[in-house]
């Protein structure tokens, strides 16, 4: 698990200086497709269920699974979301992180905020994991984190953290909202992704009818969403996912 977190992440750090107006999500989805070659790594995403590409792109008012294209560009001041999730040895690294194209200082205030606040809210969620603790605890402390914000911001509900390992995609599902005290219970050795999307009005959202995948915010707000891949140690929680440059 750490080897492929490993590569994720060093992936996601590489992406900082190749994310620039211009480009379209199907260059993105090129350089992480050949970033993983070169890392001995295959993208988990790649046939998943029939999603057609190495990573997701999610741009803007797109909450999560966006389909990388040729014909989509970025523009100066927007905000995309990047999850690449590297399948190396057995076992699944998944990590996504927030860029803003043509630099932070080119994005809107709204957008900046946004974007610190959902990264802050991620780390609100990993705060609370350790030996003992509950699933609803991560949610509810995004909740109330959000809440605290006093921002009409909405947690979106129909997409969730999980479990991750041997499969891309396993128990326990983490929920952004939740009671403190529900769910199942933490233990040393469970690894899951916390990965809370936030949108700036409603929480609601909309699946494309088009491609089958992409989720939109369903009044056409914008989105961000920050993920790490967390460990729960017998002490509390490691991010192994997080940034090699760090």
């Amino acid at each position: 698990m750490r080897e492929s977190c490993r590569v994720t992440s060093s992936i996601l750090d590489d992406l900082t200086d190749f994310v620039k107006p211009g480009i379209s999500t199907e260059d993105i989805n090129r350089f992480v497709h050949k970033a993983m070659a070169e890392a001995g790594a295959s993208p988990s995403t790649l046939g998943y269920k029939g999603f057609p590409k190495s990573c997701c792109t999610s741009l803007n008012d797109v909450v999560c699974h966006g389909v990388p294209s040729p014909y989509v560009l970025l523009n100066v001041g927007d905000i995309i979301n990047i999850d690449v999730t590297s399948y190396k040895n057995g076992f699944h690294g998944d990590s996504s992180r927030m860029y803003f194209v043509g630099g932070a200082e080119a994005c809107t205030e709204e957008a900046r905020r946004l974007v610190q606040i959902t990264e802050q809210a991620m780390y609100a969620g990993i705060s609370v994991v350790k030996p003992g603790a509950r699933v609803g605890d991560i949610g509810a402390a995004i909740q109330e984190f959000i809440k605290n914000t006093g921002f009409p911001y909405g947690i979106v509900r129909e997409y969730t953290g999980h479990g991750v390992g041997r499969e891309f995609h396993e128990p326990p599902q983490v929920v952004h909202v939740g009671k403190r005290g529900h769910g199942d219970t933490l233990r040393p050795g469970m690894i899951f992704t916390v990965e809370p999307m936030i949108n700036l009005g409603t929480h609601k959202t909309i699946l494309s009818k088009v491609d089958g995948w992409t989720v939109r915010t369903a009044d056409g707000k914008w989105s961000a969403q920050w993920e790490h891949t967390v460990l729960v140690t017998d002490q509390g929680a490691e991010c192994l996912t997080r940034s090699l440059k760090a």
